[in-house]
């Protein structure tokens, strides 16, 4: 393994590892990493999936910066199933370096990974209104719709629109599908634990639903993660963010 320059960037724990071959199973790619990095210091984890966005690409985390400069100043370029690796500094900490830095009960480390929720969930929002706005089967034709008078249709095209799960996070929930009895104090006493809480609202004639406001962004994002799928009565009650 030849020396190279160090990419520019800052420097950090977690060296992503790019270009590598999409064939190779993820448990043979991830022990093939471990007999090639562990040699310039301690890892902590490697990270690989084989979902199609993740393809190709891996993370390996150390217990040093150090460490991670060393690794990529000499692996560099370096051939592995037959294609050479391009590594760079990764743009943020991975959680096992903040866990490691700051200790798993720590603020720090909460923080840490509702910011990573929220990023993962803007960019799961970022593309599922890129896949609403691709044309469908029944449009691909892209033929007027005319009115029985031989007229073309005046009506706006409808706005593409991103699926509950995947709508960007803000500071208030909506709950549907509560049982029918369910009723304010409840839900306080459920998601008052939570930092930032703010108030619930019911809707007046409106059964199976409520909303959950919170005075922060990090306060909603934790009452999400911990409450989702909550089961409450004999309902699976489901929790996504406000669409605005």
């Amino acid at each position: 393994m030849s020396a190279t320059t160090v990419p520019i960037g800052a420097p950090g724990c977690t060296v992503p590892v790019r270009n590598l071959e999409e064939s190779v199973k993820i448990d043979h790619l991830k022990q093939s990493l471990d007999a090639v990095f562990s040699q310039y210091g301690t890892i902590l984890e490697i990270v690989a999936k084989k979902n199609l966005k993740a393809k190709g690409q891996a993370f390996v985390v150390f217990d040093s910066v150090q460490s991670a400069e060393n690794a990529i100043r000499e692996v560099q370029a370096f051939p592995l199933f037959g294609k050479p690796m391009v590594l760079a500094f990764a743009k943020t900490r991975s959680d096992a370096t903040v866990k490691r830095e700051a200790g798993e009960e720590s603020r720090e480390f909460e923080a840490h990974k509702r910011r990573r929720l929220a990023e993962k969930e803007r960019k799961q929002a970022a593309l599922a209104l890129e896949l609403a706005r691709l044309p469908t089967a029944s449009t691909a034709d892209n033929k007027p719709k005319k009115t029985a008078a031989g007229l073309k249709s005046t009506a706006p095209a409808a706005a593409p629109q991103i699926p509950d799960e995947y709508l960007p996070p803000n500071t208030t929930l909506f709950l549907r599908d509560l049982p029918d009895d369910t009723e304010a104090e409840t839900l306080n006493g459920l998601f008052g634990r939570f930092e930032a809480f703010k108030e619930v609202r019911m809707v007046p004639g409106r059964k199976g639903i409520a909303f959950v406001e919170f005075d922060t962004l990090d306060g909603a994002i934790s009452a999400k993660e911990g409450m989702g799928g909550m089961l409450l009565g004999e309902n699976v009650v489901k929790v996504t963010y406000q669409r605005q």
